[in-house]
């Protein structure tokens, strides 16, 4: 590992419990509106999950502690009971469509992560996906963490065990694309960034101020892209991570994970130097097999989302709602509503060797 990677790794990685949730309340209070939280879960058919994470986040970090300011699931699109599931919760819920409506939305993550932006008021903004079983408050506080303890710090990861399936934690088989495309391609490309043990997590809090000036890939592409967007951008110094536990939720096969890897190594190519790839933009594609029953190959090719998002900062409605003059008073004062209506101790880092 490069000698500054390994020293960043040794430096800039906590556990949750190196931080109570008292001490991040006196630093949030501290702080005051700087400090102001929101969390965002984007969705996609996800009612059977979505309702327990938003619980326990109101639960355990909204009533009985007052971290988090504003809870906000977008949804992407979902054909089930995401909605009204999570509002039931306690959450705000918005479509992602109702987000900067004049611009016709695209699929993908990313793209939801993006609006999100205009769609939020909290100066730190943390992503949470809305797939994961046996969720733990602490995924969110423990990221938050370094955020409000650490001036310097703009962007944090949380890292966790991801058994496979039903394995016990520590098994070490999920992250199946992070181990294949995405871990490869950092030491390659961007080693300093070698020491970052979930690249690919979806799980991490940012400073808006940080956000609002990176472009967002649409697609799967967009962890990656913000990771190393924020080194070229902020440098290292400005990352960090936070093991929380063991990450538990739902797998995808091997064909949805290829069509996941096309999307990250294109990410990566377009922030390489030299020649881009010939394959871009809305036609850009995976071909792959399907048995037929005859007994041959039946190709069957899938987009490919490469499009990517400019820096909030660019877009005409975000300007007004969070330029200088408005930002004075803080994520508190009166804002436009985006549809248009006015109102201590380091983690042990096996895991990264």
């Amino acid at each position: 590992m490069l000698e500054e990677a390994e020293e960043w790794l040794s430096r800039r990685s906590w556990i949750a419990a190196d931080r109570s949730l008292a001490r991040l309340l006196d630093a949030k209070r501290e702080a005051g509106a700087a400090a102001g939280v929101s969390v965002v879960l984007p969705a996609l058919n996800e009612e059977a999950t979505v309702g327990a994470i938003v619980e326990t986040l109101r639960r355990d970090l909204m009533e009985a502690v007052p971290l988090i300011d504003e809870l906000l699931v977008v949804d992407s699109g979902s054909t089930d009971r995401t909605s009204e599931v999570a509002a039931a919760a306690g959450a705000k819920v918005v479509h992602r469509d109702e987000i900067l409506p004049r611009l016709p939305s695209v699929p993908g993550k990313g793209e939801v992560l993006w609006r999100s932006l205009l769609a939020t008021s909290g100066e730190i903004i943390c992503f949470v996906d809305a797939d994961l079983r046996e969720f733990d408050s602490r995924f969110v506080s423990g990221i938050l963490g370094p955020l409000l303890t650490e001036p310097e710090v703009q962007m944090v990861k949380a890292v966790y065990d991801r058994p496979l399936g039903d394995q016990p934690s520590g098994a070490h088989q999920g992250g199946r694309v992070t181990e294949l495309v995405a871990r490869p391609l950092l030491n390659l490309h961007w080693p300093r960034l070698a020491g970052v043990v979930q690249p690919l997590g979806g799980e991490y809090a940012a400073r808006r101020s940080l956000l609002e000036r990176l472009p967002f890939p649409v697609g799967y592409g967009v962890e990656l892209g913000l990771l190393i967007d924020t080194l070229n951008v902020a440098g290292l110094d400005a990352l960090a991570q936070v093991d929380v536990g063991v990450r538990r939720h739902r797998h995808q096969d091997g064909q949805a994970l290829g069509r996941m890897a096309a999307a990250i190594m294109r990410t990566a190519e377009s922030r390489m130097p030299g020649p881009k790839p010939v394959q871009t933009g809305p036609g850009a594609g995976i071909t792959q097999f399907q048995r037929t029953e005859e007994g041959g190959f039946a190709p069957q090719t899938h987009p490919i989302h490469t499009e990517e998002r400019p820096p909030m900062t660019s877009v005409p409605e975000y300007a007004a709602r969070w330029g200088a003059g408005a930002r004075r008073g803080g994520h508190h004062g009166a804002r436009r509503d985006v549809t248009g209506d006015t109102r201590g101790r380091r983690f042990n880092a096996r895991a990264a060797g």
